[in-house]
């Protein structure tokens, strides 16, 4: 299937690396690995290098952003996948999806699946998250 449309954030790995944020195919929108990043690339830490609920909520943003761009809803997200370089702390990336989702109103749960990796881009970067759309 053909690339409908695409959009960037403009953080300075989208072109260096050649990708976009999200890409739409027919009713389908895909995002990237998305790390909790400044608009300017640098690491997003409000709350210090360990803030990982904040980091997950920042990611889930950026790919929200990226969705509503494209067309879609959050509530059109169907799966979302962590990636996270310390599973000790699952409780929090998960309550972070837990409180993004609940707050697109109506108790949206899309898949979730979170694994383990041993790092990655970046060493600041604790959670990667992909998320997939299907409009309706």
């Amino acid at each position: 299937m053909p690339i409908d449309s695409s959009v960037s954030t403009g953080n300075p790995w989208e072109t260096r690396f050649g990708y976009s944020r999200a890409v739409r195919a027919g009713n389908l929108i895909f995002t990237t690995g998305t790390v909790s990043m400044n608009p300017d690339g640098s690491p997003f830490t409000p709350g210090g290098p360990d803030d990982a609920g904040a980091r997950a909520l920042r990611c889930l943003h950026i790919i929200g952003g990226a969705v509503e761009q494209l067309g879609g809803k959050v509530s059109d997200i169907v799966r979302t996948r962590f990636y996270v370089t310390d599973i000790s702390r699952s409780e929090v990336f998960g309550l972070a999806h837990a409180a993004f989702f609940d707050g697109s109103g109506g108790g949206h749960r899309p898949c979730l699946t979170m694994v383990e990796v041993t790092r990655l881009i970046a060493p600041e970067f604790l959670i990667e998250i992909e998320a997939e759309a299907v409009l309706a």
